[in-house]
């Protein structure tokens, strides 16, 4: 490949998925009224067996600062998605927990989430296309990660 092709490929690569999550955090953003930030983390939480993570370690999961993790908590603490548990072993450890209106905010937009992929990536590319795009991510990942 010539040194503008790849260059052009790579950019519709990255056009590609900013179009497409700028779609899917839309649809999510319009149903559950959450940004891209507290969505991630109630999908994170949600995935984990009894649903509460470190905030440390949740903050670096999602890719925010301290300070910026704190804010998004906050929010997530007055809407009643999570609450703050200190760890029984480890005084110097909060855990972020999903409430039972967490859980249910959470299950419902990940569902959401499911349709619209379904829709805006699954459709589009198909079985085949979307399970060969998944192993070319998971290899960059590997690789690059």
């Amino acid at each position: 490949m010539v040194d503008d092709e790849i260059v052009t490929w790579w950019g519709l690569v990255i056009e590609g998925y900013l179009a497409t999550q700028d779609k899917l955090m839309g649809e999510i953003a319009d149903r559950f009224g959450l940004t891209p930030a507290t969505f991630d983390i109630l999908l994170r939480l949600i995935r984990t067996p009894g649903h509460q993570l470190p905030m440390t370690r949740l903050a670096t999961e999602a890719t925010l600062s301290s300070g910026g993790f704190t804010k998004v908590a906050d929010r997530m603490v007055a809407a009643n998605l999570i609450f703050r548990a200190p760890s029984p072993h480890d005084r110097r450890v909060t855990y972020a927990q999903l409430t039972g209106h967490g859980r249910e905010v959470a299950d419902k937009a990940r569902q959401a989430c499911a349709e619209i992929l379904r829709r805006r990536v699954l459709e589009p590319l198909g079985p085949e296309g979307a399970e060969a795009l998944a192993e070319a991510m998971r290899t960059l990942r590997r690789v690059n990660g």
